[in-house]
């Protein structure tokens, strides 16, 4: 049974829509990792490693802000409008960023894009959040946040593939299809939040500065902050390790066809991780999912930087995936357990938006690391670290006042999972 009176066939496809626009907003944000070696190739352009790294924060940027812009915005459009339009607008930007005809404005197209790559996840999560049966919402959410490390795997092999006889802009160019595929079956068969609906018909509900403010008093603000670090600390990992672990391993000596698969295999671990994360989390709870995943990629991080043989270093290399991408999609659904419908939405964008600033540091970090001859060692110490850190949050974010206790027959339809 379903906690809303969408009908089964929407609910299906609210997942499946949201599931492909997040394969293209990470393989837009992940392809950039997989040229990054070609654009420092690339001799008309001349790029530093630095400014390799700060071009990569842009689009990063664009997505802290449209992540922000989102839990406000969605209210004012509803989800689904909101959805179709960050589907469309962040097409059209990386069709702009394939045509750019240098650095300045590469890296101004990416950062407009980044308002659009922004907004999907909020909006996604919080509709599905919406449309699913309570007690596998965890996992079904799961399943459809697995679209951002399927999209780094595409990248992976697309650039693998297409990037030395075809070029960067061809591999920017893929990420405008969206466009015309998505955009117009969702047009056609997204359905609107059942919330926003009743709003529309004019059944009284929380809303805009109200939920915000709900958001930040008692112990309510007290996990707030914790989901904002939690969230800085994984999109840190995961946009530091996206962005820059081709590079550090062809620094490290390997060819750049070995390089890329080192990406891929970061993605496939990333989905592993996911889907059995978010498994164990409505069994058990986010919490100590989240937490040991955090912990497992203190250890497989620090591990990489180990002279280890190859098959033992790309199983490093997937474990890290499985606890930093993978993880990132427990935390999202850990922070869309833990408050209600209400304030779901403004939760999520507030939360994964401010935690986007880490996103926007790790690529930066990388490339200030790689630009001092500071190589493959340093950057997995500092990611390490950071892990930790994110550990430390996911474990002390207070239970919800009420909060059931854990058990998947204990999931209550009020918005929350077991175990927060």
């Amino acid at each position: 049974m379903t906690t809303t009176s969408v009908h089964p066939r929407s609910a299906v496809a609210a997942v499946a829509l949201g599931f492909g626009a997040i394969v293209f907003d990470g393989y837009d944000l992940i392809v950039y990792g997989s040229v990054v070696p070609a654009l420092l190739d690339y001799e008309p352009w001349g790029l530093t490693p630095a400014q390799a790294g700060a071009i990569g924060s842009y689009a990063l940027l664009g997505m802290f802000l449209g992540a922000i812009a989102s839990g406000a915005l969605t209210d004012l459009l509803g989800r689904r409008r909101l959805f179709i339009i960050s589907l469309a607008w962040f097409s059209v930007m990386m069709l702009l960023v394939a045509l750019a005809p240098n650095p300045w404005s590469l890296g101004l197209f990416r950062f407009l894009a980044g308002l659009g790559f922004g907004g999907i996840p909020p909006t996604a999560i919080a509709l599905v959040v919406e449309v699913a049966p309570v007690a596998r919402r965890q996992v079904i959410n799961g399943l459809m946040l697995c679209g951002f490390p399927v999209g780094g795997v595409l990248a992976a092999v697309l650039a693998i593939v297409l990037l030395e006889p075809a070029g960067f802009r061809t591999l920017f160019a893929i990420g405008a299809l969206p466009l015309v595929t998505l955009v117009p079956l969702a047009i056609w068969l997204l359905p609107e939040s059942p919330r926003y609906v009743r709003r529309e018909r004019g059944v009284p509900r929380g809303s805009g500065p109200g939920e915000l403010a709900g958001l930040l008093r008692g112990r309510t603000a007290i996990a707030t902050l914790l989901f904002v670090v939690a969230n800085f600390c994984g999109f840190l990992l995961v946009f530091g390790l996206n962005t820059w672990l081709p590079q550090l391993m062809r620094g490290a000596g390997y060819a750049l066809g070995s390089a890329l698969a080192f990406l891929l295999v970061l993605n496939v671990g990333a989905i592993a991780g996911g889907l059995a994360g978010s498994a164990l989390a409505d069994r058990y709870g986010s919490r100590w999912v989240a937490t040991t995943l955090f912990a497992l990629a203190v250890v497989s991080l620090g591990l990489i930087a180990v002279p280890l043989p190859v098959g033992l270093l790309y199983l490093l290399v997937f474990v890290a995936g499985a606890a930093t991408t993978g993880n990132q999609i427990v935390v999202y659904g850990y922070v869309a357990a833990h408050y209600p419908a209400v304030r779901r939405a403004t939760a999520l964008g507030l939360s994964s938006g401010i935690g986007r600033l880490g996103a926007v540091a790790g690529p930066v970090i990388g490339g200030a690391l790689i630009g001092a001859g500071l190589g493959l060692g340093w950057n997995v110490g500092v990611f390490a670290l950071v892990a930790v850190l994110g550990a430390i949050a996911c474990a002390l974010v207070p239970r919800p006042s009420n909060a059931p206790e854990p058990g998947a027959a204990a999931v209550e339809s009020a918005g929350r999972e077991p175990g927060v």
